[in-house]
């Protein structure tokens, strides 16, 4: 292949629209978690991955799994962490079966949060992916987004 090849243009394009199309998702919801809730999409993401934590086999996620699951380094998710635990939304403890390990839990005060954010999440994206849908390169991008019944999930 060659840099004009017309296959590596249409892929190239096609990765072009699905970040417009992310970009604008983003954009929208960080403007209404912050507006509504004092949240960016970063810490909205991570109180949403940290919620769904149970105890028992593979229940609490090492930062390693946190950092995956919420697409930053591990260092700008120990940042992420440490300012939601300074405004009293999550809490840190050792594991106690490995003393190197460190987790981190939503605190009711981020629970309660979570719980008050989640439907503005959810209708900023309803109002994004509606916005983008009648844009005609990002219509079949939306229609696959609308089309994912299960959530993705990582490799272990």
């Amino acid at each position: 292949m060659t840099a004009t090849d017309p296959a590596l243009t249409a892929l190239a394009q096609g990765w072009c629209a699905l970040s417009l199309l992310h970009g604008r998702i983003e954009a929208h919801i960080e403007r209404a978690l912050q507006a509504r809730h004092d949240l960016s999409v970063r810490e909205y993401s991570l109180l949403d991955v940290l919620s769904r934590q149970h105890d028992g086999d593979g229940g609490h996620l090492q930062m390693k799994q946190v950092a995956e699951a919420v697409v930053l380094s591990q260092s700008a998710t120990t940042r992420l962490v440490t300012r939601l635990e300074d405004r009293g939304l999550l809490e840190r403890y050792l594991c106690p079966t490995d003393r190197r390990g460190i987790y981190t839990n939503v605190t009711a005060a981020g629970l309660a949060l979570l719980g008050e954010a989640r439907p503005t999440n959810d209708a900023a994206l309803r109002e994004a992916l509606d916005e983008a849908a009648r844009n005609p390169e990002l219509a079949p991008l939306v229609r696959v987004v609308e089309s994912l019944k299960e959530p993705v999930t990582l490799p272990a």
